[in-house]
């Protein structure tokens, strides 16, 4: 199907415009929309996205009225931002599909306060938006749907759905090219920053959340990328106040009585806990569960100083990738990870003695361990404090802490 540079102009208006609706009524998806590029496709039959861009065929467009487009605009970028298209490799796809559909349907229903009719083509009719068990798909992740779905094997390759009623979207939704876009490895680290901003950006608008704003899946991603294990003014306190002179946690701040936690006072002063370098080990034996882990208790660290917190944030595997500074949760936040080979400690001292020209006041490792230490005096009477995933690495110097992944 051939299309003219007008009527493609003509689908692109649509497309903008789809999009300009739902950011007035639906900002949270709107925002996310925000980071999507748009293509007319006449080899697609429907609509698709591979995590970057959303397709869209020509007839298929045509056929749609505002609302449906809305819908389907919707329905492919929480695919998107739910890192749908880089999951499930493993999966009965045809199973996995439905499983993916199944959330993004419920969750956008929810986000619409349960009028059915957005979430229904007129051709296709309503999408699937129940898991197995009869409760919504938003209150699921798609691999939680997927374990109860009757598939044989559950494997890749193995056979398909028993009695699945399609595809999850009325045999619309087109998954082909998913992880067709992903050849950096860099998918998982923008959509979570992007899932991010989205979420801090509605909160603005409503702090508590009242109005539904944000989808459940949503807010309980993001909950589980804040909430940090480490207990950081503890942390700080033994090891900064006892390590690091130039930085006082006395008097308490008598606000906090009632608190565990033994607070600095802010009060009387606007001292900064400064000039900390963390190291993310970003190596092959780190999980991206464990990195994702490490990054949160930093972003921890950040929130419960209140800003109070200055230093650099760096990656190291076989090599140093140069740390950046930062002074304030933006700034961190825009720092992403780098990495994926061996692992070596002592290129992070030997880094700092050539290249930094402030030395750090306290060097942070975030590791799994699984590498030889090196000597005490690399470095060079810098406190270290090793803040490991694992149980089974014990340090032979330096502070240590511990986090579960």
């Amino acid at each position: 199907m051939d299309l003219s540079s007008e009527k493609r102009r003509e689908y692109v208006k649509r497309i903008l415009l789809s999009r300009m609706r739902i950011l007035c009524n639906n900002g949270f998806y709107g925002l996310l929309l925000m980071h999507m590029n748009f293509a007319i496709d006449t080899g697609c039959e429907t609509a698709c996205t591979d995590g970057r861009k959303i397709y869209f065929g020509p007839s298929f467009l045509n056929n749609l009225d505002d609302d449906e487009l809305d819908f389907i605009m919707m329905h492919e970028v929480m695919h998107c931002a739910l890192q749908h298209c880089i999951r499930g490799k493993d999966y009965d796809q045809e199973a996995f599909n439905i499983a993916c559909d199944i959330v993004v349907n419920s969750n956008i229903l929810e986000s619409n306060k349960g009028d059915l009719k957005s979430i229904t083509l007129k051709k296709y009719g309503e999408s699937m938006h129940v898991a197995p068990d009869g409760k919504e798909g938003r209150f699921y992740t798609a691999e939680e749907v997927y374990a109860m779905l009757p598939v044989k094997g559950k494997k890749k390759g193995a056979s398909g759905m028993m009695g699945s009623g399609g595809n999850g979207s009325g045999n619309w939704d087109d998954h082909s090219k998913w992880g067709t876009a992903d050849e950096d490895g860099s998918l998982k680290d923008e959509w979570s920053k992007n899932l991010l901003d989205a979420c801090e950006a509605i909160e603005i608008r409503d702090p508590s959340n009242q109005r539904g704003l944000i989808p459940l899946c949503a807010d309980r991603i993001i909950k589980e990328l804040r909430k940090p294990q480490t207990d950081w003014r503890t942390i700080l306190n033994d090891f900064v106040q006892e390590e690091i002179t130039d930085y006082s946690f006395t008097p308490p701040d008598r606000r906090f009585d009632e608190s565990p936690f033994f607070l600095p006072d802010y009060n009387e002063k606007d001292e900064t806990v400064k000039d900390i370098l963390f190291m993310i080990d970003t190596s092959g034996s780190m999980s991206d569960e464990a990195i994702t882990a490490v990054y949160s208790e930093i972003k921890g660290a950040i929130d419960q100083f209140n800003g109070h917190l200055q230093g650099w944030l760096g990656f190291f595997d076989a090599e140093v990738v140069e740390p950046k500074p930062f002074s304030s949760e933006e700034e961190f936040r825009i720092i992403r990870p780098k990495g994926g080979g061996g692992t070596r400690f002592d290129i992070i001292f030997k880094y700092v003695e050539k290249h930094m020209d402030t030395l750090p006041a306290s060097i942070i490792i975030m590791t799994d361990g699984y590498a030889d230490f090196p000597k005490e005096e690399e470095a060079m009477e810098i406190p270290v404090l090793w803040l490991l995933v694992t149980d089974d690495v014990e340090p032979p110097w330096g502070k240590v802490a511990r986090i579960k992944v």
